[in-house]
């Protein structure tokens, strides 16, 4: 980086809401700490657990912290975008294709690059083991690494629906985070009551947006009064508990194994009431989030992992796999999960981890550096839009398939269609050319060429005008 933390921290503006950056890193950090206790790795291959103790399940309640990184993602759109029409670029730019370019090329660059690392050693390990790589541990890696990546393709189609959805906010307000939460109930009722085939995947839109759309209202300063964010976690979290109680949905607020229903995938309504209780809950902590922030050492922390989150976020799963392989690689004993021995030992591999994911981070942040805002250029509408979705399509069916599907042939079904993997690499790297590559020149902002002055400027200067223009008018009264 050009600029050090220490330098990033004094220029921060006073007006710069550094809660939200600490929200940011929170719940990345949190989702990375999860995923690490959650996995349970033995010789016969990955498990949960969850899964193993069920009374653990409640945790969820809490460590499920992603709605609260699309809250922030939310705020942050609006403002972004907000900002860019205010600076009124000439209208051949187009705001909507800069505003996608600045806002995705730093998620995208080092989504790619792990696309790619991750892809080039699954085709050197199948063709060197062959088949036989999809029935071990090594299988079952490459499927693994590659489940975060929902994520990233969730968050690109909250970015490309940020421009219709904050008009929706400013002309209704409080309406449109309600209609899509009445959408979400709806869809449940038809998926559980009316045993509507597909229409749960629309809730993939109808719940992670309603939460987005949470963060416009923030943006707009409609969550500070602290009645609303008391009532939004006692509502939400009321709700969430009501629905698991007697409704269909399940305690965990995460996926497990061999369920019928998962409140993840597809999000459910529940899902959608904890992240409203979860927004609550941050909200209430502002105002001791906000003074922990205002110290010179806090802040800077926040800066340093701000600037490799993402990184941190799509390696952590490989420092976690690498770390059981080394202990599988030397015949170490690996306690019984859940075990006394297994919660000694927790501690040394989240250690381990956390080292593994910094020497990751070290060698892969340069992806995750800003663009200078003169690199990122405009482009047709179009363009840009088409962009996103085969990148949302690309990344999402490469989560269901994984990694292991580049050499076998094998598919996963996004929606209603089968997707394989290299189908899903294609489509994410032609969607992220047509996002963040340069376009042809027509389509760039132009500097408007400096004008020559007119051919009686020389002979008649300001002078002159002012003594003659008052007696032409004289003359012509």
């Amino acid at each position: 980086m050009g600029t050090s933390v220490r330098e990033l921290a004094a220029a921060t503006p006073g007006t710069r809401d550094r809660y939200v950056d600490l929200l940011r890193v929170v719940s990345l950090g949190t989702v990375v700490l999860g995923h690490w206790l959650m996995a349970v790795v033995t010789g016969d291959g990955v498990g949960n657990l969850l899964a193993v103790v069920p009374g653990l399940q409640p945790l969820t309640w809490v460590l499920q912290i992603m709605p609260v990184f699309f809250f922030v993602g939310g705020f942050s759109h609006a403002l972004a975008y907000r900002s860019l029409l205010r600076r009124r670029p000439e209208p051949h730019t187009g705001v909507y294709a800069l505003f996608l370019r600045a806002r995705l090329r730093r998620l995208l660059r080092p989504t790619m690059a792990f696309i790619g690392v991750w892809g080039a050693g699954a085709l050197v390990v199948q063709a060197v083991a062959g088949e036989a790589v999809s029935r071990g541990l090594s299988g079952m890696a490459l499927r693994l690494v590659a489940q975060p990546l929902w994520f990233i393709g969730i968050y690109l189609a909250m970015a490309a629906l940020t421009p219709p959805l904050l008009r929706l906010h400013e002309r209704y307000g409080w309406g449109a985070f309600t209609a899509l939460l009445a959408a979400a109930a709806a869809v449940d009722l038809l998926r559980f009551a009316a045993g509507t085939p597909y229409v749960e995947f629309l809730n993939f839109a109808f719940v992670w947006l309603a939460v987005h759309q949470l963060g416009f209202l923030r943006a707009d300063g409609r969550l500070r009064a602290p009645d609303v964010p008391a009532a939004l976690a006692a509502a939400g979290l009321a709700g969430a508990a009501a629905l698991v109680a007697f409704g269909p949905y399940p305690l965990s607020m995460v996926g497990m194994p061999g369920e019928q229903v998962s409140n993840m995938a597809p999000p459910t309504f529940a899902l959608l009431c904890h992240g409203v209780w979860l927004v609550g809950a941050v909200e209430l902590l502002r105002g001791p989030g906000a003074r922990l922030v205002a110290r010179p050492r806090a802040w800077r922390t926040v800066i340093a992992a701000n600037g490799v989150a993402m990184t941190a976020f799509l390696w952590h799963l490989t420092a976690m796999l690498g770390v059981y392989g080394a202990l599988l690689a030397v015949d170490a004993e690996l306690p019984a999960p859940a075990s006394a021995a297994w919660w000694a030992q927790a501690p040394l591999r989240l250690a381990a981890a956390a080292v593994l994911t910094a020497l990751l981070v070290a060698a892969f942040r340069g992806f995750e550096k800003p663009a200078a805002a003169s690199d990122v250029r405009a482009g047709g509408t179009g363009r840009a839009a088409l962009g996103v979705v085969l990148c949302l399509l690309g990344i999402l069916g490469l989560s269901m398939v994984g990694f292991a599907g580049l050499l076998e042939g094998r598919t996963a079904t996004l929606v209603a269609v089968d997707v394989s993997a290299p189908a899903a690499v294609a489509m994410a790297l032609a969607g992220w050319w047509l996002v963040v590559f340069p376009v042809s020149r027509g389509l760039r902002p132009r500097t408007p060429a400096p004008q020559s002055p007119p051919a009686t400027a020389g002979r008649y200067p300001q002078a002159r005008l002012s003594f003659w223009l008052p007696r032409l008018n004289r003359r012509r009264g």
